[in-house]
């Protein structure tokens, strides 16, 4: 995927915050630490930024994402003890809504970090991506 190389880079910052601060604080110390973490790696990025919802052509919204990486990739934060479904969700409907092809779900809450890649399936940069899971769905089941 095109973004990997991005996306691993930003993993590695949320590892050396979390080995340095471990869990337990909230969510925007986090925030506060992967930013310089960021910064020293030169990852463009902007905090808190405010991104519409658009429905049917018309702006019904807005959500702030933790972060707006690159440009490209939505980066939404938690501080759980254990990510749920509705966590996945939720990122995901955020691709979606922003148009956007990966973001990313970090978890600083629990004992190790938790990380999931999400990719917006409808985005013209993952088509080989979904063509590749359907494919190995498909070659699945009998």
């Amino acid at each position: 995927m095109e973004h990997e190389e991005l996306t691993r880079n930003i993993i590695g910052c949320a590892m050396t915050v979390h080995t340095s601060l471990g869990n337990g604080f909230q969510e925007i110390i986090y925030q506060r630490a992967l930013a310089i973490e960021m910064d020293k790696k030169s990852i463009n990025f902007q905090r808190e930024m405010e991104m519409p919802i658009v429905y049917s052509g018309i702006e019904i919204g807005t959500r702030r994402v933790d972060f707006f990486v690159e440009n490209t990739i939505m980066l939404e934060l938690k501080a759980l003890t254990k990510l749920e479904e509705v966590h996945l969700a939720q990122a995901m409907n955020y691709c979606q809504a922003y148009h956007l092809p990966v973001g990313l779900l970090i978890n600083f809450g629990a004992r190790s970090l938790e990380f999931k890649r999400v990719y917006n399936l409808n985005h013209p940069e993952n088509k080989d991506y979904k063509r590749h899971n359907n494919e190995s769905k498909s070659n699945n089941n009998p």
